[in-house]
Order: structure tokens, then C-alpha cells, then sequence
């Protein structure tokens, strides 16, 4: 059997190493017009932070290596640059002399990936705007930041790629600002989350420019203008990063079935429409679990399975891809940011009815020394008790927790599985009751209705009311060191002695610092006769997203 791949990196070199453990008879041959057959994407920006000193601990594999532990034959700078698929050949394109020749094949994997958007920026190509997506891009930022040591760098995205850029140009000592068109950073989180991911970049010294679209950029004495809609900005260098499209082009040209996004169709053995032709990676649309449809998803951890799924069913044997949960986690400087499944904003836009949980546990034992604040959010379906998703921010334990979460919504587990799940405990690495369990408990008691929510949203609203209560149950110096409008202060320790300062015809929405006391405060109201509605979240949520500006 003779495979052609065509591209390498996560997809086609996981494919080509599994067929080969799977069929050593097998000839494969990986086709890679760039210099580098596989190589860590993900570590390209901690490379121009300094992070990774050596830049050979990018290469995860060489042709050489490839061809001497699996016989696979690996040729560098070399563009397939056409599909016969009647005649299972392809038309290659030598990069080093322009000459052309034909390799005909058995069995074929696409794996040519995704590249960066840009939009119409530039009337022409500058040496100092850049683009970051491969190893060359890499080393061309870097060259020019050691030789030209920029002073001022705008970053126009706040996606991953834009965020982890921000971190390490930063560290170099650069000033930098994220031209952000939305109103947030990281669209894989809701809103409030994103909230205390930007006052920590901010914290740090990063300008951060949410809903500014950008016209244009144009030279000017060596001086970069980014103009906005409404004002001009100079910069010594810039680094687009709005997002990435599938690399499609082989695809049409050999009339493969493309998805709604533009991606190559496949079904879950990744085999394309036409026999023979799998595809793998970010050009491919897959099944997203959540909502049960084709979407792309830019993330080595799928085009992995991908690949390996992909390579069995190419050696004969009956393997599926089970679908992605989009579950990522991203470094913010010390912060940690970590997510899968669905956000709130998504579940709004295709009319799930869902309900949420907004946490704030410590990641271990307050006692043991240490312990810091995790943020947690968790979404589900109302009707099915479905895990939709769940979103954490904080700096220890946050990706265990999601990771967690996630394992159990591929599982098919429902919410209330959460508050019964035997993890582990000692003080310095959780609570005895587990911040996955603690959603769990919540979840539980909304379902059995020992407690009812407001949120965030619904604040001004209940401002302009006069049926109801709104109350603080914080301390008398907490409240005074800040509290939201309408709010009157009763803490929660004095609160059953003034019950008779609240009118039981009125709704009370209570309020605290995190959302524990005031849940304590809404038990004790419900048991005295009277309609009470705990904050999501607590005034710690409620001051990040009002001082998010």
C-alpha cells in the first residue's frame, strides 16, 4: 500500500508514525512545502518571549528522523500543488527549482491546515507588519525584534495567538497594545470571565483597545499609522492575528465535498466524499458535541485523533472520531484561563434553554498556605441536566477542574453528576469538597429549588423596581468599601434578628461577596416565608465586569 500525505505537522505526521506501526510493509511518503515536516505550533510565541531559548526544541521531528525510526519518506519544500483523484495521482511542485512531477497513490490523507486571515490592512506588504502561524513566520518576528528592537507593537486580535503574544513581546520589555474589534478578549469565554482576564493583562502593563475595528495601516518614516474609526495610532511594528480559514484550495481543485464554514467535509472515520481522500486537521469540519453539528476547530489535540482515526481506518481497521468538546486552555502571564464546551453567548444564540453556575472556590485547602481564587462557571440544559459547558479563570488548579468537567460531558454524564464524583483531596491540591463538586451541589439545589438566581443582566432592571429588596449581606466595612446601586446592607449574621425590617410582600435579590453568604442569607429568608433570589457570582463578578471598561 502506498500513502501520500500531504502537509505534516500535528495531522499528517501523527497519521504517517500510526500507519506505520500499523503496517510496516506500507510505502508513505509526507509531501511539506515548508522547511519543517512537524513542529510545535503552540510553543511559537514563547520562542520570540525568550520561554523556549533553543529554537531546535520547536522541531518535534526531522525528515532525517522520520526515515530512520519509521521509513518514512519525508520531502521538505515540496507544494502538492494538484489532485487527479480519477487516476489517484498528485501533481507536486519541487520549491527549491520550480520543477514538477506526478506521485501516484493508494491511499491519500489531507492535512494542509489553516492560514491567517488578513484583511485589507495594508495597500502593500511592510516589513514590520506581520503574521504568526509557522515556523518561518517565528523567526522572521524574532529576527526583526533583535535587530530592530521595537519599541511600541500592536497586536490587532485577541484570540489565543494574540493573548500569548501580548505576554511574551511584553516580556521582552515592548509596550504593547491588543486592538481588539469585539468587546472582549478570547470569545471562548462569556463576558464576565473575560472581565477578570482583562483587568489581570491590564494589570500587567498590556493597553487593551476593546471594540476598535482597524481601516488601515500605512508606513510613515519607518512609523506604523493604525488607523481606528476614530483616532490614529503610531507603532514601530504590528502582528495581525484575527483568526485562521481552512486551507482548502487542493480541496476544491480536486472537487472534495466542502462544509458550510468552507471546511473539507468528512464523516467520522475522516474519510472525505471521495474514496480513499481522508482529511485531517484545522481544514476539516467536525462534529462539535454540544450542538451536534459541523464546525471547525482549530486545535491540535482533535487533529491528533484525527490523524490517528484517519491512519486506522487507511490500515484496514473500523475506527470513529467521537467528536470535540472545543475544550482549550490558554496561559495569561501567571494566570490560567481553561474552557470546553459551550459559552453562554452560544447557548443564547441557538435558543438552548440553559442555566448557569458562577463559583468562586479556592484551589485547596484555605489552611494549607497559598490557596488562590478559581473562578468557575458552568452551563447546562434546563430540561436534560446536559453539561453545555463550563469556563475557569484563576491561577492554580483550573485546568484539572475543567478537564474533569469535560471527561464527563464526553461520558454523557448530566450536571448532577458533578456533586458526586470521588475526586482526590489532600490540603495542597483541593478541598474535601472539590470546586467540581461545590457546581455540583449548586446545581442540585436550583433543580430542587432551594435556591433561585439573578444575574448580572437582570441588575438594572430590579433597580427601577419598587417591588422588591435588594440587599447586601457583607460586612458593614465590605459594604462601605464599595457596593452595587440599591443595595442596602444587612450582614448575614445579623440578618435573623432583622427580618422585621423586610416586607414579606416583596421579592428580596440578595447579594455578597462571592455568592456563599448570600445563598445562606436566601435559605434563611425562604424558611421565614419570604421570595428571595441569590447573585450569581457576588459582588466580586459584579465589580469585575462594571470596572471592565
Amino acid at each position: 500500500m502506498k500513502v501520500v500525505i500531504i502537509g505534516g505537522v500535528a495531522g499528517g505526521a501523527t497519521a504517517a508514525t500510526r500507519i506505520r506501526r500499523l503496517d510496516e510493509k506500507a510505502e508513505i511518503i509526507i509531501f511539506e512545502k515548508s522547511k519543517y515536516v512537524s513542529y510545535a505550533n503552540c510553543g511559537l510565541p514563547y520562542y520570540i518571549g525568550d520561554e523556549i531559548k533553543d529554537k531546535r526544541n520547536l522541531t518535534l521531528a526531522s525528515p532525517e528522523g522520520l526515515w530512520n525510526r519509521y521509513r518514512i519518506k519525508v520531502k521538505i519544500n515540496h507544494e502538492v500543488i494538484d489532485i487527479d483523484s480519477f487516476n489517484k495521482k498528485v501533481i507536486v511542485k519541487n520549491l527549491k527549482d520550480n520543477s514538477v512531477f506526478e506521485e501516484t497513490y493508494d491511499k491519500l490523507l489531507l492535512s494542509p491546515g489553516a492560514k491567517p486571515i488578513t484583511l485589507n490592512f495594508l495597500d502593500k506588504p511592510l516589513n514590520n507588519v506581520f503574521t504568526l502561524r509557522t515556523v518561518e513566520d517565528t523567526f522572521k518576528i524574532k529576527e526583526y525584534i533583535n535587530f530592530s528592537n521595537p519599541k511600541k507593537v500592536a497586536i490587532i486580535g485577541g484570540g489565543f495567538i494574540g493573548v500569548e503574544m501580548a505576554e511574551n513581546l511584553h516580556s521582552l520589555g515592548i509596550q504593547v497594545s491588543i486592538i481588539q474589534k469585539d468587546n472582549q478578549l478570547l470569545k471562548v469565554v462569556d463576558r464576565d470571565i473575560a472581565s477578570f482576564i482583562h483587568h489581570h493583562i491590564r494589570s500587567k502593563g498590556v493597553n487593551i483597545l476593546l471594540n476598535s475595528f482597524v481601516k488601515s495601516i500605512t508606513n510613515n518614516d519607518s512609523q506604523l499609522i493604525v488607523e481606528l474609526e476614530n483616532k490614529k495610532l503610531e507603532f514601530d511594528m504590528v502582528i495581525i492575528s484575527i483568526g485562521v480559514i481552512p486551507d482548502n484550495i487542493l480541496a476544491k481543485k480536486a472537487n472534495l465535498a466542502l462544509g458550510d464554514n468552507g471546511g473539507i467535509k468528512v464523516d467520522s472515520r475522516m474519510q472525505t466524499s471521495i474514496p480513499d481522500i481522508y482529511a485531517v486537521g484545522d481544514a476539516v469540519e467536525i462534529t462539535h458535541n454540544i450542538l451536534n453539528k459541523k464546525m471547525l476547530i482549530s486545535l491540535a489535540g482533535p487533529a491528533n485523533k484525527q490523524a490517528r482515526v484517519a491512519a486506522d481506518n487507511i490500515c484496514g481497521l473500523n475506527s470513529e472520531y467521537k467528536g470535540s468538546l472545543s475544550s482549550s486552555v490558554i496561559k495569561v502571564f501567571d494566570m490560567t484561563v481553561a474552557v470546553t464546551g459551550i459559552t453562554e453567548e452560544v447557548a443564547k444564540t441557538n435558543n438552548i434553554n440553559y442555566e448557569k453556575v458562577f463559583l468562586s472556590p479556592f484551589s485547596h485547602a484555605t489552611y494549607y498556605p497559598n490557596a488562590s481564587v478559581i473562578s468557575l462557571k458552568v452551563l447546562y440544559e434546563k430540561d436534560t441536566h446536559k453539561i453545555l459547558g463550563a469556563q475557569a479563570v484563576g491561577y492554580e488548579g483550573v485546568e484539572k477542574r475543567i478537564d474533569v468537567i469535560a471527561a464527563v460531558m464526553m461520558a454523557n454524564g448530566d450536571a448532577m453528576i458533578l456533586k458526586d464524583l470521588d475526586l482526590t483531596y489532600a490540603p495542597p491540591y483541593s478541598s474535601a469538597k472539590d470546586p467540581v463538586n461545590m457546581a455540583g451541589f449548586i446545581i442540585d439545589n436550583i433543580e430542587n429549588g432551594l435556591v433561585k438566581q439573578f444575574s448580572f443582566d437582570d441588575i438594572d432592571y430590579l433597580i427601577e423596581k419598587d417591588n422588591v429588596i435588594l440587599l447586601d449581606t457583607r460586612t458593614e466595612n465590605e459594604y462601605m468599601m464599595g457596593h452595587a446601586k440599591g443595595f442596602i446592607n444587612i450582614p448575614l449574621d445579623e440578618l435573623r434578628n432583622k427580618l422585621y425590617l423586610l416586607d414579606k410582600n416583596k421579592k428580596i435579590y440578595v447579594m455578597c461577596q462571592s455568592g456563599l453568604r448570600s445563598y445562606l442569607a436566601t435559605r434563611i429568608l425562604m424558611e421565614n416565608g419570604f421570595d428571595a433570589y441569590n447573585f450569581i457570582g457576588g459582588y466580586r463578578l459584579y465589580s469585575s465586569i462594571i470596572n471592565d471598561n
